[in-house]
């Protein structure tokens, strides 16, 4: 990294250096043709995100999130500590959709900036009705705005706006830089823990593992995020066996990928120091060199997980080119 330089940028410039691409890749410097924007249940590096809004080549759009009457948004607030004292008291905690005038506002700034199209990419239209907010917002602006439902959440979905981001920065045009986030977000897994469904359930987000609601035994799920949805995957009797299980599962997916293009993210929501060990075992347990980040799941995902949350994202990068 050169000496004072940003590490999203520096991480733009490793990420170009890699790219062999029939055109010439655009300097990293300079400001590409289209932007991105995304929400804030992308759970992306706040120092990241930030590196590249001055330009408005990236724009996140917070997510609205309600305890009691007072609304909170995803970064213009610091709400962690609030969510977690209503969730711990057993307050009430609701989420919205961005309003279609914030991404209005949103893709008129890209438009007033210059850029000549817009990839928006969004958490699960079957979790959310952010991606029907922001397809309203697109039919009122200038310029081309792409739309992409991610059918996911979390740094899964911060992984395709990455990459889309990687591939404007690299000269792509509007339907290539789409096609790019889809790819890196079909190469990606999520799986998470909670110590128990009765939050999911409240928000309706509980999907599949539905059934599992009101078993006479205590259990301890381990669900993923598959086709947009809330799948169960196993049921656990104790947190430790649970937590265990988690890794395995994740631990034999990493195996799986190739070790230059691994990516590891754990996200939690009241239990960093666990989350913290969680992440150093499937650093050390898996291939060499995987770029690994923790990070607090975002409110509006944590409203419905629950304290005590544990979320894996393993991916295979997907680079412009491949």
């Amino acid at each position: 990294m050169a000496e004072g330089e940003q590490p999203a940028l520096a991480w733009l410039r490793s990420r170009l250096g890699r790219v062999r691409l029939p055109w010439r890749a655009a300097a990293v410097e300079a400001r590409p043709a289209i932007a991105v924007v995304t929400d804030s249940a992308a759970a992306l590096p706040p120092e990241w995100a930030a590196a590249f809004a001055a330009d408005r080549r990236l724009t996140v759009v917070p997510m609205p999130v309600m305890v009691g009457e007072e609304i909170f948004g995803e970064g213009e607030d610091d709400i962690g500590e609030t969510i977690s004292l209503a969730l711990a008291a057993g307050k009430p905690v609701r989420t919205s959709r961005p309003s279609p005038g914030q991404f209005e506002a949103a893709y008129r700034a890209a438009e007033v900036a210059g850029f000549a199209g817009i990839v928006s990419a969004h958490l699960s239209a079957d979790l959310s009705g952010t991606v029907e907010a922001a397809r309203l917002a697109a039919s009122r602006v200038g310029i081309p705005v792409e739309v992409v439902d991610t059918r996911t959440v979390g740094m899964a979905q911060g992984f395709g706006v990455q990459a889309a981001v990687l591939a404007a920065a690299a000269g792509m045009g509007l339907d290539d830089v789409a096609r790019l986030c889809r790819r890196q977000v079909d190469a990606t897994k999520v799986l998470f823990y909670v110590p128990s469904l009765e939050q999911l359930r409240r928000g309706g987000r509980v999907g599949a593992a539905a059934s599992w609601i009101g078993t006479v035994f205590a259990i301890k799920p381990i669900l993923a995020v598959e086709g947009g949805i809330v799948v169960p995957l196993e049921r656990v009797r104790t947190v430790p066996r649970a937590v265990a299980r988690l890794k395995e599962l994740a631990a034999e997916r990493l195996a799986q990928l190739p070790p230059e293009r691994a990516r590891l993210a754990v996200h939690h929501f009241g239990n960093q120091p666990q989350a913290q060990e969680l992440l150093d075992e499937l650093v050390a347990a898996g291939p060499s060199g995987v770029e690994a980040q923790l990070s607090r799941l975002p409110a509006v995902l944590a409203a419905h997980a629950g304290l005590g949350v544990l979320v894996v994202v393993t991916a295979e990068a997907v680079l412009p080119g491949d």
